[in-house]
């Protein structure tokens, strides 16, 4: 059994009062908070051994650079890469899908087409668009229906040889919808050569990750939504798709040889990783892996869809409020609206007043919120530390908030 008490003893923060209540910090799918064995790397990195990686043959140089590629050989077990120069180091997710969607560029012909979903973070809908802009290839879209679920015989009308890269979420930030990738997938490896690209962002922190398994092209995530600071990410890639496709910056770090006639790039995984890195938040990226190993996926996967599962029954006791997607299969979090009650900002900062964080507005998913004819969700993202006596304060909180607000 897991000792939630033990567990929220490891994140300062959460031991702070917020306009005179406890916090209750219910935005982990924005961010999560940091362990003390997070923030305590960090800091060591800083005050023992902060120099710069791989080109210093002084002590601090090299303690650095053991420290990052021992943080990269972490992440490689965490995902199940194949080998660790397939993971590159980024800012995090947006930074991964946008250096997918420029290196790719030169793979990408008039005509060609890309698919994406109506499930997509922005930073997995704007990066293709400027491909497709660049290159005159053309943007499709998995539709949902009403429970905020893929239609996926879209793809067997629409796959054929002219796709070359599909490109989907794992999981929903604005609704938690768990997608079927293994099923995409296998769609996809059917009927086309396209790379096929996971955002991981919400479902690193959620679930156990196997990259080999699933069987995609490359796969991104956030460091900061999995327990490790901000600026910190992973672009996964298999060995072949990552040598094929074109470095995004260019500088120092990512060079074999360099002259003004001729640059020749450096190997995997250098050739992605141009210029000093964020070598303390890489180092600290690995103390998250280990703090979320030592809780166990499985156990930490069980106790917040429990999390989830009393959420949605206690929000639902509720009346006039509306769960989405609420028969799909959800993880992380709950997006609602509590009819009569104004804007979900209003309701969002009723919460506040009371101590409890939850995201509102459209979570960067304008065409989620344009598909249900709404401006914006009330969400509640859940995290190891979270509890069920908060969601209790949740519930009453939003019946506060319906009373207040309601006309």
């Amino acid at each position: 059994m897991l000792n939630i008490n033990d567990i929220r003893a490891q994140f300062p923060i959460l031991s702070q009062k917020v306009n005179s209540k406890p916090l209750i910090y219910l935005d982990n799918a924005a961010s999560s908070q940091k362990p003390a064995s997070v923030l305590e790397t960090l800091q060591r990195y800083y005050t023992e051994y902060n120099a710069n990686v791989h080109r210093g043959i002084h002590t601090l140089s090299q303690m650095a650079t053991e420290e990052m590629e021992l943080a990269r050989k972490k992440i490689q077990k965490f995902i199940n890469a194949k080998h660790d120069y397939e993971v590159i180091f980024t800012k995090g997710t947006t930074e991964g899908l946008n250096l997918l969607a420029y290196s790719l560029t030169q793979q990408i012909q008039k005509g060609d087409e890309i698919i994406i979903s109506h499930l997509e973070h922005h930073s997995n809908i704007v990066p293709w668009q400027l491909l497709c802009e660049r290159t005159g290839a053309v943007l499709k879209v998995i539709p949902i229906d009403e429970n905020g679920i893929l239609q996926l015989d879209f793809l067997d009308k629409n796959l054929s040889e002219k796709t070359k890269i599909v490109s989907v979420n794992q999981v929903s930030n604005a609704l938690g919808v768990i997608n079927p990738i293994q099923e995409i997938i296998s769609k996809v490896r059917k009927n086309t050569n396209a790379y096929i690209i996971i955002d991981g962002a919400q479902s690193a922190p959620h679930f156990k990750i196997d990259v080999q398994a699933m069987d995609c092209d490359f796969f991104v995530f956030s460091g900061h939504k999995m327990y490790a600071p901000m600026g910190t990410g992973i672009l996964y890639g298999k060995e072949e798709a990552l040598r094929a496709i074109q470095p995004f910056h260019g500088g120092g770090e990512m060079i074999a040889t360099c002259s003004f006639d001729k640059t020749t790039y450096a190997d995997l995984p250098f050739k992605f990783e141009a210029g000093t890195p964020n070598v303390g938040g890489n180092i600290a990226l690995g103390a998250a892996v280990d703090f979320m190993e030592n809780i166990g996926q499985e156990a930490l996967q069980t106790y917040e869809h429990q999390l989830l599962e009393y959420a949605q029954k206690k929000l639902l006791e509720i009346d006039g409020l509306t769960i989405y997607a609420l028969k799909a299969p959800r993880a992380g979090a709950i997006s609602f609206n509590l009819e009569g009650a104004g804007i979900s900002s209003d309701v969002g900062m009723i919460l506040d007043k009371l101590g409890i964080a939850v995201r509102t507005g459209h979570h960067c998913t304008q065409p989620i919120m344009n598909f249900f004819n709404i401006v914006g969700t009330v969400r509640a993202s859940f995290a190891i530390y979270n509890t069920f006596e908060e969601i209790d304060t949740l519930a009453e909180g939003v019946k506060k908030a319906k009373k207040m607000l309601s006309h």
